[in-house]
């Protein structure tokens, strides 16, 4: 996957990465189609910070769940 290129599909990648490595109970409330490629930056971020550790604290988790919320379109 190369996620140099803005697409949905990308986003979408991203997000439900990021849902599986944080083992979100609410991964279903946080669907990737609730995202738009307008924040493909702020997302590819996130999905950086995600894919760098193995293991999250719940104050991590609370957080980077907060801010994937911030992401969601209005």
């Amino acid at each position: 996957m190369n996620l140099e290129q803005q697409s949905q599909e990308n986003v979408e990648f991203m997000i439900e990465a990021i849902k599986t490595k944080l083992r979100m109970a609410s991964g279903a409330a946080m669907q990737a189609s609730h995202f738009s490629v307008e924040q493909y930056e702020d997302i590819r971020d996130l999905y950086e910070v995600v894919d760098s550790k193995d293991k999250f604290s719940i104050s991590e988790v609370e957080a980077l769940v907060s801010e994937l919320g911030k992401l969601r379109k209005k």
